[in-house]
């Protein structure tokens, strides 16, 4: 039986266009993500870019932001 969420960490992030959180403002130490990618939100620590990440579907993205408020 396959893993269901290895898709997920196989998943080709070299498409993957990263941003920083907009409350950043100047500062480095910064959360990105990388909204373009169909199946996937992937969400890093900017001062650690080839670092461990956290991927959240489109969805669960959605849900969690909206929690944020």
């Amino acid at each position: 039986m396959t893993d269901p969420k290895a898709a997920l960490y196989a998943c080709d992030l070299t498409g993957a266009i990263w941003r920083k959180a907009s409350a950043s403002g100047a500062e480095h130490d910064c959360v990105e993500i990388a909204d373009n990618l169909p199946r996937l939100v992937p969400v890093r620590d900017s001062k650690h870019p080839t670092g461990p990440l956290i991927t959240f579907s489109p969805q669960a993205w959605r849900a969690f932001i909206a929690h944020l408020d």
